[in-house]
């Protein structure tokens, strides 16, 4: 902790009046410290999370705090201030000001020494040292640990651990922690506290009554942990034995199945989706926002017990499911995302695991052609004639099998897309209805629709109230069987002949295409590649190129816009490898190192690579990425080349046509948005107090206008 907290960084005398001026006052110490690159962008940050949820708490204390890519290492400013100021407590304004700054990749290590912090926040004894020290060095030392806090008049020093200790130290604490937490659980309650010896009298043989409980927060640093802390204070209070999980930014230890399944009730003290929150089904639960757990957590513990009492439980989780119940979606996902968010997981679902396929059929088609030449499309059946020793036999070999690897692509997407509905039980109709499809000619569309008819069928099913003699059959047998039954007819008798007509429409179109037509769309489609770098929009494109050679004879307008989604796609990360060399004063030395890495990911057709950058400074690196992937997509398409393959970047240039004019229309694209970013990154303005400092590796570090040394983040 020494290194991220000193006295420069303490100001006793706070006097801002709004909680925006106090996060700017403390913001401009860590400028002045050379810890805050950009104080507008921080304090945009700082903003953001203060809008998800208010960062006061009662007691007295106000903890903004944020991750931002502006920050350059982990760092805490505290501000006392002697009018209060109103950072949304229950209880009045904060006269305690905690300034938290994260990298936005700060490690664990740093993470678990700020959740300390946190969880000293609830130690009375350690808040009223803080209002009482006199010096910023002082109040410096507090926070690190360095220091035990006194308090006049007291007895002795107060039980809190330093801060740099493991967070579980807080839990072994003997001392109890009156302050905040149990301050706060008592104003305002309509439930009164139980006593320890509340529980009924014929409980007391079984031992304590056991809680186990999860508190997260959007940051995972400060309330996760101040809320924990709560909890088991107050746990210790009530006589009940209480084991805690925070889910923070760090990442989280999962309690053991052991002590899961000997708790009694279970208490969610959350603001983000509880992960793998099936692990708890079927017990008395409490289900509340993490400052619940913080102001009010011994009403929890009272509210789950009475629960407990009278027998009330979740659902218990569906058998064979265990843990991980849930479909994937849900799994990965929030349990509060509209259908327009689930609809979107669930066909990335299906073109996840499709582009294995695409890849390596495609490769392996575009490898026989290199081989055997264009017309090896007409050769026989290797199983009839195959010659060791001749090139067009192996090249024949190669596109065959390209050719059943893509047989399976259309059967693949529509499985999985219904295995992200439904789960296991959705592969089966899933598959069913992507082989319909293709029997039927209606291709990728059928199969997208087919995805979605087969997991809304099973999820249908799995609603209805089963015999419990039947519910063994039911995943093995009965599911598999009338969803199968349902989407076939639907497939073969309802809507596969307009799908396979509107899928030959499409077909026509994109084999018309020609001219100024095809140039738009080349940009469209550089355009939608660049615009979120591997993400949805960025899959929508690249799913659509692909879906035009995912034929055995492709035509020459599919072969164009193939090649051109590639060529956009490789000019991200391309382009932030080059402005990485040519401006490197520009970039941090992370970003320096990430753009080595660029150049191989970009040349293997890896968008991803320039994801660090987009992170980092998103209204510069994307607008810039988009414009030169237009570019190259327009310029692709005006030079007609042509691509077989579906990936692979420039180890597949020899099986590109018109190469060499591809390659130049690359380049196009990424001096384009090289330029563009060195441009735009170079009309940014320092941070106010500081002066660009020249490295010796080259770069700049924004310091104070009278530097002084700094110590190295650990």
């Amino acid at each position: 902790m020494s290194d991220m907290i000193t006295a420069d960084l303490v100001d006793l005398d706070l006097s801002a009046d709004t909680k925006e001026a106090a996060a700017r006052s403390l913001a401009e110490r860590m400028v002045a410290q050379g810890r805050v690159t950009d104080l507008d962008g921080f304090l945009a940050d700082v903003a953001a999370r203060e809008a998800q949820m208010p960062t006061g708490l009662d007691g007295g204390i106000g903890i903004p705090h944020c991750r931002s890519a502006h920050v350059t290492e982990p760092t805490l400013a505290f501000g006392r201030s002697a009018a209060g100021i109103d950072f949304g407590a229950p209880d009045g304004p904060a006269d305690l000001i905690f300034l938290i700054a994260a990298p936005a990749g700060a490690d664990d290590a740093h993470l678990t020494i700020l959740s300390s912090l946190a969880r000293q926040l609830m130690n009375a004894d350690f808040t009223a040292a803080l209002r009482s020290v006199p010096d910023a060095e002082g109040a410096a030392a507090l926070i690190r640990g360095d220091e035990a806090p006194r308090v006049a008049g007291g007895t002795g020093a107060a039980s809190a651990a330093p801060a740099s200790d493991d967070s579980a130290s807080a839990s072994q604490d003997s001392a109890v922690a009156p302050g905040a937490a149990s301050a706060g659980a008592t104003a305002g309650s309509t439930t009164p506290t139980p006593a320890p010896t509340a529980a009924p009298a014929d409980s007391a043989p079984a031992g304590p009554f056991r809680i186990v409980a999860v508190t997260s927060c959007p940051t995972g640093i400060a309330h996760t942990y101040m809320a924990a802390e709560s909890l088991e204070s107050a746990g210790r209070e009530a006589g009940v034995e209480i084991t805690v999980e925070p889910q923070g930014s760090a990442g989280f230890t999962r309690l053991d199945p052991a002590v899961i399944a000997a708790a009694d009730a279970v208490i969610f003290a959350h603001d983000v989706p509880v992960r793998e929150k099936d692990r708890f089904a079927g017990k008395p639960t409490v289900d509340v926002g993490v400052k619940a757990g913080i102001n009010r957590p011994a009403e929890l513990i009272a509210e789950v017990r009475a629960k407990a009492a009278r027998g009330e439980a979740t659902a218990p989780a569906a058998a064979g499911q265990g843990a991980g119940a849930g479909t994937p979606v849900e799994r990965t996902g929030d349990s509060t995302e509209g259908y327009g968010t689930k609809l979107r997981k669930w066909l990335m679902s299906g073109v996840s695991y499709m582009v294995p396929f695409v890849a390596a059929g495609g490769l392996l088609i575009a490898l026989g052609f290199a081989i055997g030449g264009y017309r090896i499309n007409k050769a026989p059946s290797v199983m009839d004639h195959f010659l060791w020793t001749q090139a067009d036999s192996w090249g024949a070999l190669l596109f065959q099998i390209g050719g059943v690897a893509f047989g399976f692509l259309v059967p693949v997407l529509a499985g999985y897309i219904a295995y992200g509905m439904a789960d296991r039980p959705g592969l089966v109709p899933g598959f069913v209805g992507g082989a319909i499809s293709l029997t039927i000619n209606a291709g990728f569309l059928g199969g997208l629709a087919a995805g979605l008819i087969a997991g809304g069928v099973v999820m249908a099913i799995q609603r209805v109230r089963i015999p419990a003699a039947l519910r063994g059959i039911m995943p093995v047998v009965v599911i598999p069987l009338i969803s199968s039954a349902i989407v076939g007819f639907l497939m073969f008798v309802v809507i596969g002949k307009p799908i396979a007509s509107a899928q030959k429409a499409m077909t026509d179109w994109l084999n018309g295409l020609t001219g100024t037509n095809a140039v738009l769309l080349g940009a469209l489609l550089g355009l939608m590649m660049c615009f979120d770098l591997g993400g949805p929009v960025n899959k929508v494109a690249y799913t659509f190129a692909t879906a035009g050679i995912a034929v055995s004879d492709p035509g020459d307008s599919a072969m164009k816009i193939m090649a051109a989604v590639m060529a956009a796609g490789m000019v991200p990360p391309l382009a932030m490898a080059l402005a990485t060399t040519v401006r490197g004063k520009l970039f941090t030395p992370t970003e320096r190192e990430n753009g080595k890495a660029a150049w191989v990911l970009g040349a293997s057709f890896i968008s991803e690579g320039a994801i660090p950058f987009a992170a980092a400074d998103p209204l510069r690196v994307i607008p810039s990425s988009m414009v030169g992937g237009a570019i190259t997509g327009a310029l692709s398409m005006t030079f007609g080349a042509t691509l077989r393959a579906p990936h692979g970047g420039i180890f597949v240039v020899p099986l590109i046509g018109n190469p060499l004019l591809y390659l130049v229309a690359i380049a196009a694209g990424v001096c384009a948005t090289t330029a563009l970013v060195v441009l735009l990154k170079g009309l940014r303005k320092p941070a106010p107090g500081t002066t660009p400092t020249e490295t010796a590796d080259g770069g700049t570090t924004p310091t104070a206008t009278e530097p002084e040394e700094q110590p190295v983040a650990a």
